[in-house]
């Protein structure tokens, strides 16, 4: 079991790889990390230690830390994963969840929309997430939980080449709004369902870039938005 310090930073930088705050060959420096979280350096080391055993981050000693990113076939990997076990979340949620969570829901999801319209590209990205979970939360299945937030954490900096070149896109409308919906009716298979779709459509075209992304691997790392120093984490 991790000490107490050391299991506070590895939840904070989770939560950052998660939020796309953090981005794809990000180099981590445990000095500065521990700097900026007020710690000394020996829990943000046994942090990343564990981020490296859950995959999202690589370490070569004496070389650097950094952020993995995925190649696609590990992304689609973890797409499918997810298109079996959100959907069960969901259905599970729905029998718990109130109106006042449900309205909740429609918050996050209307904050979603509107840091979309204005380029809140990092709002954006936090608006969704805080909209995923707040659904997953109320299935009450703690072990659920711990696997979809890896998954998650593991792909969330991949998310940072949606905006704006990968912009999700629904034909039918957002399916957040089909997921409201059902939750409203208690509709079990048109949640699901809306679930499901919800990852096809929304990341159709962030496949599609991803795979170009590896097709020409040169071409995105002469331009890559990548930084030597972590980006200010937050306090949440």
């Amino acid at each position: 079991m991790r000490p107490l310090l050391a299991e506070e930073v590895y939840v904070r930088l989770r939560l950052a790889l998660m939020r796309a705050e953090l981005l794809p060959h990000q180099r981590l420096k445990t000095r500065e990390l521990a700097r900026d979280m007020g710690t000394s350096e020996t829990p943000v080391r046994e942090a990343l230690i564990q981020l490296a055993r859950d995959g999202a981050v690589e370490i070569k000693p004496r070389f650097y830390i950094r952020v993995r990113r995925l190649t696609l076939a590990e992304y689609v990997d973890i797409r499918d994963i997810r298109l079996e076990l959100e959907p069960m979340a969901a259905e599970r949620a729905m029998s718990n969840m109130l109106s006042p969570d449900i309205a909740r829901l429609e918050a996050s999801h209307a904050a979603l929309v509107d840091a979309e319209r204005v380029g809140a590209w990092g709002a954006a990205l936090e608006a969704n997430r805080a909209f995923h979970f707040a659904l997953f939360e109320h299935a009450r299945m703690p072990a659920l939980l711990q696997v979809l937030e890896r998954l998650w954490m593991r792909v969330g900096p991949m998310l940072s080449e949606l905006y704006p070149d990968a912009l999700p896109h629904y034909p039918d409308g957002h399916q957040h709004e089909a997921i409201l919906r059902a939750l409203r009716k208690r509709e079990a298979y048109a949640l699901r369902m809306a679930v499901r779709l919800d990852l096809i459509e929304g990341g159709r075209r962030l496949l599609r870039r991803l795979t170009h992304m590896e097709a020409q691997p040169f071409e995105f790392e002469a331009g890559a938005r990548l930084s030597s120093s972590p980006v200010a984490l937050n306090q949440e």
